[in-house]
């Protein structure tokens, strides 16, 4: 009698959000090309509704946990950062790194409902600071 070896599923992370799916297509074919398999989750659910990006959060790039040192590595070739209402660049106050991403804590039943209605924040890509604007 042979026992059944049970594989385990691969895991996937998140590379990045972004707020419609057409806005991931360029870095999803960048990976893609170099061999890393790409899901994008929710990216259905918002070619039929893209008036809920927000709200669930955008499309999210994922790629298998094995691929993911390679992947950041080509993400953060196309990654664009955060800029303030003038077109700069966010500049962390505690590494004075200007690469940073919008943030959002998503606490609190409201704010997973309606996420636009949480306060800007921003998370430093060098040192990882949550920052909030002035």
């Amino acid at each position: 009698m042979q026992s059944k070896k049970k594989s385990t599923p691969e895991k996937f992370y998140t590379l990045g959000a972004f707020e419609f799916p057409a806005d991931v297509q360029v870095i999803k074919g960048r990976l893609e090309s170099e061999g890393i398999y790409v899901y994008l989750k929710d990216e259905n659910f918002l070619n039929t509704d893209p008036l809920v990006s927000q709200a669930i959060g955008g499309v999210k790039l994922q790629v298998y946990t094995r691929d993911k040192d390679k992947a950041l590595k080509i993400y953060d070739e196309y990654r664009r950062y955060a800029q303030d209402d003038n077109g700069d660049p966010i500049v962390c106050p505690n590494c004075k790194a200007s690469r940073s991403e919008v943030y959002y804590t998503r606490k609190g039943y409201l704010n997973k409902l309606f996420p636009f209605f949480e306060k800007r924040k921003y998370k430093c890509l060098a040192c990882g600071m949550i920052t909030q604007p002035q």
